[in-house]
């Protein structure tokens, strides 16, 4: 019965990810294709990568509030959306983040088996592991996303955290979605 059930989910999300894109238009920028890596290289000398970060309340949320309470050091350039669970963490969520200008995405939830509702982490583990598939065939480097682990005492492993995936962030560059992805307006 539990089987079956999380057959009926998984569907669900697959049905989700068709009908939500299905009105896209990938549209090639050919803009890029003329410029030498040269200078493209020297675009990004002073590229500040925009991070999105979905924290969980109970415990990632608390791992970073404890990084800037004890004033460890690390990069501004993440914007905190503190969630319940981050199980609560759908698909669109992410995906929404790049299209507005995202350079990448961080998720962080409670270490499994340390969920304060049991059994979101798992749920936000297999949705994670979908949308790395997915969006590489969208055109988006699957360094992009990441999923970490940080508990409420992880204060240093959330600073560490910010700081590596920024410089990676940095050394991808901006991400092209935006200039590569049409969305037809819905009427």
């Amino acid at each position: 019965m539990l089987f079956i059930m999380f057959l009926m989910r998984l569907l669900i999300i697959i049905i989700d990810f068709l009908f939500l894109f299905y009105p896209v238009i990938l549209v090639r920028n050919h803009k890029n294709d003329l410029q030498p890596d040269v200078l493209l290289k020297d675009q990004n000398m002073d590229f500040k990568p925009q991070i999105v970060a979905f924290l969980c309340k109970w415990c990632s949320y608390t791992g970073a509030d404890l990084a800037g309470t004890s004033r460890m050091e690390y990069k501004p350039n993440v914007r905190v959306v503190m969630v319940m669970c981050s199980g609560r963490i759908e698909p669109t969520f992410i995906l929404n983040a790049f299209l507005k200008g995202a350079d990448g995405v961080l998720v962080c939830g409670c270490h499994p088996g340390d969920c304060h509702y049991q059994e979101g982490n798992y749920r936000c583990l297999r949705r994670f592991l979908l949308l790395q598939k997915y969006i590489q065939q969208m055109g988006i480097e699957s360094e992009r996303l990441k999923l970490e682990w940080i508990s409420a005492s992880e204060g240093k492993q959330y600073a560490e955290l910010i700081n590596g995936f920024t410089g990676t962030i940095s050394g991808l560059g901006p991400c092209k979605i935006r200039e590569t992805m049409k969305v037809i307006p819905q009427t």
